[in-house]
């Protein structure tokens, strides 16, 4: 899922990080500030996050990272400027987080396409589309309902025959749904963006793992605010696979940025929040196609009318 964050701590040292410092409060711009102010706290954190919880409540979560224990009394004075919850502060055992999590993933099958991480290399079984993720600090496993979704729904477009000659994966994370269109479109042309530095230095790492060299464009960009995204469009096929609100926001540009007859594929949202994106993609012109909820989560397929 696609999140607004700042550095993100090195999980591959499992000695890192040795505390935890998380508050709420409302707003993202004032989540946004709060954590800049937070990075330039001495000591350093490693890693600073800035996500929104998903409940329509308005807040945003302000969480980061640190190798020796931080002031308290400034992370206090911190909350109290910006209004934020006062900071909880722990200490983390020294886990190998990644690690941890390789043994709790198992590969993901949604239609032809297997999804699995190195450790896994013997499961790949034979004639499907494989594709190597590795548990990272971006999102995109396969495991999340909406990623699943997303790759479900690509699949059952495949099957029906769509095969979109130009893609974009918007806030691609791990690149998973990029990468699973390139497999499979070989003559088409795929681009990766996400907001976030380190999904981009990831998403361009899984796509040398996976030998899809020259096969897809990875960027740093918001939305659709680059003008190699612009260039390309209108696009034949749209991953968004973020949050309810940027997808809302989204609705214009995506409709500016789709061919006619295009297909957008969305999630990133709960159940809950699916009525309240898909009133938006109808407000811009775009016909329903498909809907899966899996657990809470709910991927949206939508046309743009010729």
């Amino acid at each position: 899922m696609g999140l607004s964050r700042h550095d993100a701590p090195d999980l591959e040292d499992p000695a890192m990080p040795t505390y935890s410092a998380l508050t709420t409060l409302m707003g993202e711009d004032a989540a946004q500030a709060l954590a800049d102010a937070v990075e330039k706290m001495d000591p350093a954190p490693v890693g600073v996050g800035v996500f929104e919880i998903e409940d329509d409540s308005g807040l945003w979560e302000v969480g980061a990272y640190f190798l020796e224990e931080p002031n308290a009394v400034i992370l206090d004075v911190l909350a109290l400027a910006f209004e934020a919850k006062p900071f909880a502060l722990s200490e983390l055992p020294e886990i190998d987080w990644v690690a941890h999590v390789r043994r709790e993933l198992a590969p993901v099958e949604a239609g032809r396409f297997f999804v699995y991480g190195s450790h896994d290399a013997d499961k790949v079984p034979e004639g499907r589309v494989a594709l190597q993720i590795e548990a990272t600090v971006a999102f995109g496993t396969g495991h999340h309902g909406t990623t699943l979704g997303c790759l479900r729904a690509f699949d059952r477009l495949f099957d029906a025959g769509f095969r979109p000659a130009k893609v974009a994966d918007v806030g691609c994370g791990t690149a998973v749904l990029a990468l699973a269109a390139a497999a499979v479109l070989p003559e088409a042309r795929v681009i990766a963006s996400d907001i976030d530095r380190v999904a981009v230095d990831v998403a361009e790492a899984n796509v040398a793992i996976n030998g899809l060299d020259g096969r897809l464009e990875c960027l740093e960009a918001a939305g659709f605010d680059h003008p190699t995204l612009a260039a390309a469009a209108p696009f034949d096929l749209v991953f968004a696979n973020i949050l309810k609100g940027p997808l809302i926001e989204l609705a214009p540009s995506m409709a500016a940025h789709a061919a006619p007859g295009g297909i957008i594929i969305l999630s990133g949202l709960l159940v809950v929040q699916a009525e309240a994106v898909t009133a938006a993609y109808l407000a811009e012109g775009f016909t329903l196609e498909a809907r899966e909820d899996i657990g809470e989560w709910s991927t949206l397929v939508f046309r743009r009318p010729q």
